[in-house]
């Protein structure tokens, strides 16, 4: 009996044993995508398709990105959709830096995180679950109850924030006609309000972001 006894506990410490690993390693992803700086030639290639916005606007876009990556990085290699025009701009001129986005990419997430466009996609439903995953992971970033939202997450709100013309806007309120998707409709799983405009890739109106995203 003593030899079972053993191999349990054995089993058991090495189960939780991966679990602290996980975390660690997680933990450690996630403190270099916050430390990260995005040099000056990736802010400055970024300008070429936001010329419009001032020093101040664009740091607040950065920052938003740097959001998105720390979704990506929890998610665990789960599919998570961008919520936002303007920040998957800013990823587009990161991603061109090929050598540097790489090696960031290295640290943050253990491989590189590809940019996956909505026509690129297998199904429609991998858009629509990466943008409640993306909700879900965005609210508890921000201790936000993703059911009954009281404001927005940051990278939710940006593009209505800054009134990017092309971009996506989400409302709490989910008033009829608003021209805005329903945040809290996609915290409950079931579907969106109607947008102001076409989303990327967007084929009936059920994709609530840009329909691009990270993940495997």
């Amino acid at each position: 009996m003593n030899w079972i006894f053993s191999t349990v506990l054995l089993a058991v410490a090495a189960f939780i044993g991966q679990r602290a690993w996980r975390r660690h390693a997680l933990q450690s992803r996630l403190d270099a995508i916050r430390a990260h700086p995005f040099p000056q030639s990736v802010r400055l290639k970024f300008r070429d398709a936001r010329p419009d916005l001032d020093s101040a606007q664009e740091h607040q876009v950065f920052e938003g990105l740097r959001d998105y990556f720390i979704l990506c990085a929890q998610a665990r290699g789960r599919f998570v959709s961008m919520p936002s025009q303007v920040a998957d701009d800013a990823w587009h001129a990161f991603i061109l830096h090929t050598r540097y986005y790489q090696d960031f990419c290295g640290k943050a997430f253990g491989r590189f995180l590809h940019h996956t466009p909505a026509e690129a996609m297998s199904t429609q439903t991998l858009a629509t679950e990466g943008i409640r995953r993306a909700w879900r992971l965005a609210c508890a970033l921000e201790r936000i109850n993703p059911k009954q939202p009281e404001r927005l997450p940051r990278l939710f709100a940006l593009d209505g924030t800054l009134n990017i013309a092309d971009g996506f806007r989400y409302d709490t309120r989910c008033t009829p006609g608003s021209g805005s998707y329903c945040a809290s409709h996609i915290g409950c799983g079931s579907g969106c309000g109607g947008g102001s405009g076409s989303t990327c890739g967007d084929s009936g109106g059920a994709s609530c972001g840009s329909g691009c995203g990270g993940g495997d």
